[in-house]
């Protein structure tokens, strides 16, 4: 479902007209009062600028709106000016954003950078400047924190303010979706609200945890969740966008095929014809140029070959030229009749058909370039699907998961018991590995679909990978393979190859899960074996897919690894019950 303009627009405009609010908001709790006492500190300022935010964001603002607005943003880089010599830095900041503000609707001449623009930046950086140490603060001994060149209030009052001077102008902010050729001004108000936002969650997750009185661990953790969830969702959109951008190029592919067999086709239908006049004794009367160049005649060469007809009506005909070749033509022959209905003479008309041959090779290439553009079209547009639902379906648990123990672990750890916070932790972390994983296997997953992996073969024991596996997966597993028992693969490879199948194992079958291998002739079975129900029917023949629901990427990485090591996997139902996953493998010279 696609955000229509006009959708986006009032969006951007109501997140400037809040951001207003917050900082007039700010700005009356911030300064010191009485108010004779208020103007010399810069934080008087925000209450002037957050009202002028709000009247410039309002839709539609004409000049009796606009002309306030003007007055009190002028009024805010006043009063910051005023109090440069006690408060430089926030100052200076206010001053920036005040004139930030009354310059919102100027321009550069005959450019899109917007005046405000540097402005803004400006503003926003000496914000961060002042906030981004504070975020650190949990990890400092108790009155030992990092200092700030502002108060924290005035900081993040100032850089509300300059995110919502960049929304306030939705035809021209990050939202704007006109298709346009992206300038320097462009770039930077897309990239400067994303700039802003993830170091000011981060600073305000923390101060929010120092504030409550909970310890560094809780606020450490409380971060990094906020922090990986951010980069994770970054990672997310990354690929979407880089899908997308393949699909793209396929399309104009596919468009500059089809205008190269419109042009090849146009070509075919222009090429010129060869025409032979003749009595009705089969004389030559006359011929044209065309045909003494099919030929191999000079201009007023006398005809020199036997100009026999071809048979009547039309088809494939092979005309011979005077080096001693033939030429394959198509053939038409028509009777020109007299009065009376007798042929008296014959015309007979030769086109060229070596050229239209090649031409027909030459489309049956293009066509099948096209089918093969189509197939990867095709494809590219099944994996970007599959791997959006996988994305959403997988990766959206462990977040949610970790999102909600941090804010359990944050809100309630001056009430919990050690061993509780310790398990919450330990949840965390899980969830963590767990996406860490999911990744790693999506990295794999490109790199197999990109066919960049290769196999380095060498003789493996398979009771060190056995065991090896047994470890990573923390559970008591048996384990029936001989000790001179080796493959020929990629020691690497094998160990991806049993660890998922142990996973796979583990989660989905039930205990005890057995690891075997087992020799026949030149090849060796590798035999992972659960007590769980089994594999459903259905899911069988898809089982080793890409992506299965239920399955993850384990048993399609499985398959691709096996496969590059000249080997392969398949899927047995034990008896009574269980599981089979088979890897058979070339066996190793002893």
């Amino acid at each position: 479902m696609r955000i229509r303009t006009r959708d986006l627009g009032r969006l951007s405009r109501l997140t400037a007209g809040c951001a207003g609010v917050a900082v007039a908001v700010i700005g009356l709790v911030a300064p010191p009062w009485p108010p004779a006492g208020a103007l010399s500190d810069p934080a008087a300022a925000l209450v002037p600028a957050g009202t002028a935010l709000l009247l410039l964001a309002l839709p539609g603002a004409r000049r009796a709106v606009r002309v306030p607005a003007l007055l009190l943003a002028l009024l805010a880089a006043a009063i910051g000016a005023a109090s440069l010599a006690r408060h430089p830095a926030a100052a200076v900041a206010t001053v920036l954003a005040g004139l930030g503000l009354a310059c919102l609707d100027l321009r550069v001449a005959r450019s899109r950078l917007r005046v405000a623009d540097p402005l803004v930046a400006g503003t926003a950086t000496i914000a961060l400047v002042a906030l981004v140490p504070r975020m650190f603060d949990p990890t400092f001994p108790p009155g030992r924190g990092p200092g700030g060149v502002m108060a924290p209030a005035a900081a993040g009052g100032l850089l509300a303010l300059a995110l919502g001077t960049i929304l306030a102008r939705p035809e021209t902010g990050p939202l704007r979706t006109a298709d346009t050729v992206a300038g320097p001004g462009t770039t930077l108000r897309r990239t400067l609200p994303l700039l802003i936002a993830a170091p000011a969650l981060a600073a305000l997750v923390s101060a929010l945890a120092a504030r409550s009185g909970i310890g560094r661990p809780a606020a450490a953790i409380s971060t990094g969740a906020v922090l990986a969830a951010l980069a994770l969702l970054g990672l997310v959109g990354y690929l979407v966008r880089t899908l997308d951008r393949a699909d793209r190029r396929q399309r104009r592919l596919v468009g500059e095929l089809r205008d190269r067999q419109e042009f090849a086709a146009t070509l075919l239908q222009s090429m010129n014809e060869a025409v032979m006049v003749l009595d009705a004794n089969h004389r030559v009367i006359d011929v044209n140029r065309r045909w003494r160049e099919l030929t191999g005649h000079g201009p007023d060469e006398p005809i020199r070959i036997d100009p026999q007809l071809p048979p009547s009506g039309s088809g494939d005909w092979l005309m011979p030229r005077v080096d001693g070749t033939a030429v394959p033509v198509l053939a038409t022959v028509a009777a020109i009749p007299d009065e009376e209905g007798a042929p008296r003479a014959y015309v007979a008309t030769y086109v060229d058909i070596g050229d239209r041959k090649q031409a027909e090779d030459s489309l049956g290439a293009q066509n099948a370039e096209l089918r093969d553009a189509n197939a990867r079209l095709e494809a590219a547009l099944a994996f970007k699907n599959d791997l959006t639902s996988m994305l959403t379906h997988d990766v959206a648990q462990p977040i949610s998961s970790i999102a909600s123990l941090a804010e359990l672990l944050r809100a309630d750890w001056a009430d919990l018991p050690d061993d509780i916070r310790l398990e919450l932790a330990t949840k965390i972390d899980k969830n963590t590995q767990r996406l860490i994983k999911m990744m790693n296997d999506l990295q794999l997953l490109f790199r197999l679909d990109t066919g960049s992996v290769t196999a380095r073969r060498a003789p493996v024991p398979l009771l060190e990978v056995a065991a090896q596996a047994a470890a990573a997966a923390g559970a008591d597993l048996e384990i029936a393979i001989e000790e001179d028992l080796a493959v020929l693969a990629d020691s690497g490879h094998l160990r991806v190859v049993t660890q998922n199948l142990v996973a796979n194992a583990l989660a989905y079958g039930d205990p005890p899960v057995r690891i075997a291998a087992r020799r026949r002739g030149d090849l060796v079975d590798l035999v992972v074996q659960d007590s769980g129900p089994g594999v459903p029917e259905e899911l069988v023949p898809s089982l080793f897919g890409r992506f299965v629901r239920g399955a993850g990427l384990g048993l399609f990485i499985v398959r691709h690894l096996v496969e590059a090591n000249g080997g392969s996997v398949r899927y047995e139902r034990a008896e009574p019950r269980g599981a089979r996953l088979v890897v058979t493998l070339e066996a190793a010279p002893i």
